[in-house]
């Protein structure tokens, strides 16, 4: 298990316990089509890459319940066309 998951740190960091669940989906779906990770994942599972760029401050969950890239490096372009939810928020 993840030890980070282990404290109500991160929990109330995200502000409860199912927005932290839906934060983390959100953010693996992304990071699954084509989404870099905005930390070092090497060694780590997908799961304990997106706690921490929670932990750091790289993403959050917008008021609106989207996913926020707090310090994106860049455009991301989504695979096969699709468009992220990022660029969406651009428009």
């Amino acid at each position: 298990m993840i030890e980070a998951l282990k404290s109500d740190v991160i929990v109330r960091k995200v502000g409860g316990r199912f927005k932290l669940s839906v934060l983390m989906q959100k953010r693996m779906v992304d990071v699954a089509f084509g989404a870099p990770l905005l930390v070092d994942g090497m060694g780590k599972t997908l799961a304990e890459a997106v706690v921490e760029e929670i932990l750091t401050d790289k993403i959050c969950l917008d008021l609106s319940g989207g996913l926020s890239h707090v310090k994106a490096e860049g455009p991301t372009a989504a695979p096969s066309g699709r468009r992220s939810r990022r660029d969406e928020d651009d428009e």
